[in-house]
């Protein structure tokens, strides 16, 4: 595969894959009668240089730009409701998400509530909400900046309410992006610290997936070809990125994304809480979490460790090579072993089983997860 060149991949929506891809936004919205979006980023990256490049450039083609990002990392309810009211108030056609996770999910929870002003969390696909997602959205577009969930190819949003932090699901087929603009030199600047962290995210979600209890042989194969790129890129994309590894591991994030809707599991259900409780980056929650969760689903899964195993080239082909793996390549891309360095106190555990056990991700766990296993599983992390 060539990585200076734009490819066109159309799965499951139309993705412009490739360095420079980001560069054909403008042409893009002009084509389509879009030229009045609003932009849905984070604070961060809305100080970037190439973020301040693209507005730049949309402007040079006439296009009405208006930016939104004031937004959490772990986003919220009223996140969304303040990005409604400046699609409102300034009169906007479309919504452009660029960023991460946060970003994505609050831009297309955006899209949704546009034209479905019920309270946001009456369409909780956890409830069956999905079935009140009845009206058009906005012409949709995302743009990543971060080789971690994958959320661009999403149809899903994660969001938390403001009081309970109760993370909520908005799905439905309508807030799938119509393109994507999936271009690594948007993640070449990535720090190093945030390039581990979503890098972990994206092994965990194509890991996870993989070992879903659900059926689904596509999103598995899927899978495996994420982590294997992975394995290959993630440190190199940390300690010493070039364009390839950027590629790949912005490829295999897509790739997880798209896998995961056959399933998550126990260790995003331990992560989960950590955002919510604690305000820990998602990524990096999943980071610490996934060689204790991955240890725990060994039994019963023996054969799928093998397996990936043998797709992360491990000498040792067994369900606890693939712990000592994670371990072994937690410590070389720098994210601690132990939830107590990440600010997780004896005094959080009983709260965090009571979450994680609530949580939506473990039923797809390919082994039953009781409250107890949870405090116990965090108790050993600590």
């Amino acid at each position: 595969m060539r990585f200076d060149s734009v490819v066109q991949y159309n799965f499951p929506t139309t993705i412009r894959f490739g360095a420079g891809s980001s560069k054909e936004l403008g042409d893009y919205l002009l084509k389509n009668n879009t030229a009045r979006p609003l932009i849905v980023t984070d604070p961060v990256v809305a100080q970037l240089g190439f973020f301040h490049k693209i507005l730049s450039e949309l402007t040079q083609k006439g296009i009405s730009i208006e930016v939104f990002h004031d937004i959490h990392k772990n986003p919220v309810k009223s996140d969304v409701y303040k990005g409604t009211d400046a699609f409102d108030g300034t009169h906007r056609d479309s919504v452009i998400g660029i960023g991460g996770g946060a970003a994505l999910d609050v831009a297309r929870a955006i899209v949704l509530r546009v034209h479905h002003r019920e309270d946001l969390f009456k369409y909780d696909d956890l409830v069956g909400g999905d079935i009140y997602v009845t009206n058009e959205v906005p012409h949709f577009i995302t743009i990543p900046t971060t080789a971690g969930t994958g959320s661009e190819v999403g149809r899903s949003a994660i969001i938390a309410d403001d009081v309970t932090h109760q993370k909520k699901i908005l799905f439905s087929p309508k807030l799938l992006a119509k393109i994507i603009f999936a271009d690594p030199l948007l993640t070449m600047e990535l720090p190093p610290q945030v390039t581990a962290a979503t890098g972990m995210d994206a092994l965990t979600h194509n890991m996870e997936a993989f070992l879903a209890k659900m059926p689904h042989p596509l999103c598995e194969g899927i899978a495996m070809e994420g982590i294997a790129l992975i394995s290959q890129s993630l440190e190199r994309a940390v300690n010493n990125p070039d364009l390839e590894s950027r590629s790949n591991m912005l490829i295999a994030s897509l790739m997880g994304a798209v896998a995961f809707q056959k399933g998550l599991g126990v260790v995003h259900s331990l992560a989960h809480p950590l955002s919510a409780l604690l305000d820990t980056h998602h990524g990096l929650a999943n980071a610490v979490n996934i060689p204790y969760g991955m240890e725990f689903n060994i039994k019963g899964s023996e054969d799928k460790f093998r397996r990936m195993a043998r797709t992360f080239g491990l000498r040792e082909e067994s369900g606890e090579g693939v712990v000592k793996y994670l371990f072994d390549l937690n410590t070389r891309i720098s994210i601690p072993h132990h939830l107590s360095a990440i600010g997780v106190k004896s005094s959080h555990i009983e709260t965090l089983a009571d979450l994680a056990f609530a949580d939506f991700a473990h039923p797809n766990n390919p082994r039953p997860v009781s409250r107890e296993d949870f405090k116990n599983l965090y108790l050993k992390a600590l």
